[in-house]
């Protein structure tokens, strides 16, 4: 594969991992996601997390999919 392709497919996965832990962070000081900031965090990762969410139902009240979802993409990042 072409050396700039996987270097753009890497920033990409990369950029994803921090997007979705922002969207972790910013629940803790914002759970109704009604900054400008939350909004945006919210959706950029929600095509992301939801055919995770469908897939994990939440256990004991907490939402494993965007655990699950950085693991995902970490892993991804390691077959680039």
């Amino acid at each position: 594969m072409n050396e700039s392709l996987l270097f753009v497919a890497d920033l990409v996965l990369q950029t994803l991992w921090w997007v979705v832990l922002g969207r972790i962070l910013i629940s803790w000081f914002d759970p109704a996601g009604s900054g400008r900031i939350a909004r945006t965090l919210i959706e950029m990762s929600e095509p992301i997390l939801a055919p995770l969410r469908r897939i994990l139902p939440p256990l004991g009240g907490i939402d494993w999919s965007p655990l699950a979802t950085m693991l995902l993409l970490q892993f991804l990042r390691r077959l680039v």
